[in-house]
């Protein structure tokens, strides 16, 4: 959709009406992407964090992943142009493509093309051949791929990617793809699991693993947040669901701040305009913030200093007009 100021404006005043809590400041707004911005990953320069890449998806049949410095500015020469709506993004390090090598990477849904990406970071070299097919035994809208997340075994170091879609059944609605590497270097994804249920209430999007603690969230959309174990050697069983109660209407990016064994899982409440913070061990609520996105889809949070403007960790944030906003993670939590 194309903003108008006027249209801007009213989407301001609706966020006012239905968000009366203090607004956090965003330190940074990136520049405008062509279509719609809908989902961020942080990539880490470990060598150098102010170098450090925000990865944003822009959904239409010509969009993009844009990348952004910490100034907000488009890195042209890291930017995947040309893709078929890419919708969510998620990246690792240290994928291992040898027994001796690695790289970090990233991973996105391309939904018109029913496939997930894979590029090398940070110098954005396809390592899919094109593209890893996702739903293959679906038809229609369920075949679709919206959301992805992936989930790094911490002792093999395996990683895999799960996988939500635009519609699905009652159970199963996730998939787990496993990505491996040949002797000719080739990598090949292999589906792993069928898992997950599904309220039946709107879709599921936003999705988010927790590594250390091996559990992977999701957004059930106007009914609850659902955890599972991210291993599929730990069974499919929904350990819980919680939250439901505290969202206006969709439940939609998780994006979980790791500080050791403690931390938070943000959400974004997306017609309150706000962002639903609780506990990662407990997961009780905690808190709720206005950082002043509107209808925000994606987030994502790095608890790691990426230098002087974000000492204290970033997190970025989808805003409905077509851009980004960063804030001082320190700011967001500090309240907690």
């Amino acid at each position: 959709m194309k903003y108008t100021i006027g249209m801007m404006l009213a989407l301001v005043v609706v966020a006012c009406k239905k968000n009366n809590l203090p607004e956090i400041k965003a330190k940074v707004i990136t520049e405008q992407t062509v279509n719609d911005t809908d989902d961020p990953a942080i990539w880490v320069n470990k060598a150098n964090p102010e170098a450090s890449i925000v990865f944003g998806t822009d959904k239409e049949s010509n969009g993009a992943i844009y990348a952004f410095d910490l100034d907000g500015k488009i890195i042209e020469e890291k930017t995947i142009k040309n893709m078929q709506r890419p919708n969510n993004v998620d990246l690792v390090y240290g994928f291992p493509l040898t027994d001796s090598t690695s790289t970090d990477i990233i991973v996105f849904t391309e939904r018109e093309k029913m496939q997930i990406r894979m590029f090398s970071v940070p110098d954005m070299t396809p390592l899919d051949n094109g593209g890893f097919p996702v739903f293959t035994d679906a038809t229609g809208e369920e075949q679709l791929p919206m959301g992805v997340a992936l989930y790094q075994n911490p002792k093999t170091k395996a990683v895999s990617a799960i996988v939500g879609r635009k519609t699905g059944p009652a159970k199963n609605y996730l998939y787990q793809y496993g990505f491996s590497v040949d002797s000719l270097g080739t990598v090949k994804a292999e589906l792993l699991r069928k898992f997950g249920a599904f309220s039946g209430k709107k879709e599921i999007e936003a999705i988010a693993v927790d590594p250390e603690m091996g559990f992977v969230y999701y957004s059930d959309e106007q009914h609850a947040i659902r955890k599972y174990h991210a291993d599929p050697a730990k069974g499919d069983a929904e350990i819980s669901s919680f939250g439901g109660d505290k969202f206006q209407e969709d439940i939609e990016g998780i994006a979980i701040a790791r500080y050791g064994e403690k931390g938070y899982i943000i959400v974004s409440n997306q017609q309150k305009h706000s962002f639903v913070i609780f506990d990662r061990l407990t997961n009780a609520y905690v808190n709720e913030v206005n950082l002043g996105t509107v209808e925000t889809d994606g987030c994502d949070v790095t608890t790691e200093a990426l230098g002087a403007k974000f000492p204290n960790g970033l997190m970025v944030s989808m805003n409905d007009n077509k851009n980004f906003y960063y804030h001082d993670l320190g700011e967001v939590l500090k309240n907690n």
